[in-house]
């Protein structure tokens, strides 16, 4: 059976009271039925088409279905083609199936690859990306030498990055990373200086904008991270956020998400994951600020299709897990 496909309009919306007042009614008996209240600016259309989005110059924020993970791939347009930024590639168990996915794009080179931190469920296959496809910049967030992790999917990223040859940028606050056209890169954190006792904390928090289309990407960054870009008063207001650390409740406070001010939420995480993750109280605070929320558990690969002003979304595309891309 093919994967279903939604498609959300989350642009700016013009109803009729009579089309409200409809909508509503569909979304409050949704409600009891899912004992949840999703929100939305405009109800999904409903598509069995499960083909991958064409080439049609609009950005292309893909969130991957790679199981209790994080990988993240941006599509921006260019005058040579489309310019693609890879965050993460989940465990090293998904590298085949993502890079299958990547070459079912048409991609043949990443130009920019970012790791969030160097926990495996983020990087674990980011080793064979290397060595799979031609990289135009990498960048790893900074990590006291200390707390520098001696996993074997850390030190073999680092010898396929030395056998490539390539120079690796440091990902920190207020790195300067290049993006063509509409778009723009803003790292928020971590701070050059900081020191943190988890290395969740020392995850890259980006922020994305092409045109006005903004989304947050925090990595695994926890409570303590949150509280100090509030203190900064760091620009985090965006249209759509990556919960941090897959939903978990050690990310995520109720202050942090009133200033993401978020229509939308995309939560990463797998099928009945060990760990509980999305946590309920994550959930209940989303659900207090009528975020609409979707899961890659639930709702398969994610992308979300902007023009600089207006956002589409699309659930239910092939799984990077899956061998099958068509």
């Amino acid at each position: 059976m093919r994967a279903r496909r939604r498609r959300i309009n989350v642009g700016k919306a013009r109803i009729s009271m009579l089309s409200l007042v409809f909508a509503l009614a569909v979304l409050f008996i949704a409600a009891h039925q899912l004992e949840m209240f999703p929100s939305s600016p405009k109800s999904p259309a409903v598509s069995s088409d499960a083909s991958l989005p064409a080439e049609d110059g609009r950005a292309q924020v893909f969130f991957l279905d790679v199981g209790q993970g994080d990988s993240e791939l941006i599509r921006i347009p260019g005058e040579s083609g489309y310019f693609n930024v890879l965050l993460d590639t989940g465990e090293a168990e998904y590298a085949e199936g993502l890079a299958d996915f990547l070459r079912s794009l048409g991609i043949e080179r990443i130009d920019v690859l970012l790791e969030s931190h160097p926990h495996s469920d983020h990087m674990g296959g980011m080793s064979y990306i290397v060595e799979e496809f031609e990289i135009g910049s990498i960048y790893l967030p900074r990590v006291p030498e200390e707390q520098t992790p001696t996993s074997r999917a850390y030190e073999k990223l680092l010898d396929s990055i030395e056998k490539k040859n390539l120079t690796v940028s440091e990902l920190h606050a207020d790195a300067s990373i290049e993006a063509p056209g509409l778009a723009s890169f803003q790292v928020l954190a971590p701070e050059k200086n900081q020191v943190w006792d988890d290395l969740n904390n020392y995850s890259a928090v980006i922020r994305f904008s092409y045109g006005e289309n903004t989304f947050l990407f925090p990595g695994d960054a926890e409570k303590d991270v949150e509280k100090l870009l509030l203190e900064e008063e760091r620009e985090l207001s965006a249209q759509v956020l990556k919960c941090g650390h897959h939903g978990s409740k050690t990310s995520g406070t109720a202050d942090f998400l009133r200033a993401v001010s978020p229509s939308c939420a995309v939560i990463s995480c797998g099928a009945d994951n060990s760990y509980g993750h999305p946590h309920k109280g994550t959930l209940q605070k989303l659900q207090k600020l009528s975020v609409r929320v979707l899961r890659t558990d639930e709702d398969g690969t994610i992308v979300m299709l902007s023009d600089g002003e207006d956002l589409t979304v699309e659930t239910g595309l092939p799984s990077v897990k899956s061998s099958d891309q068509t």
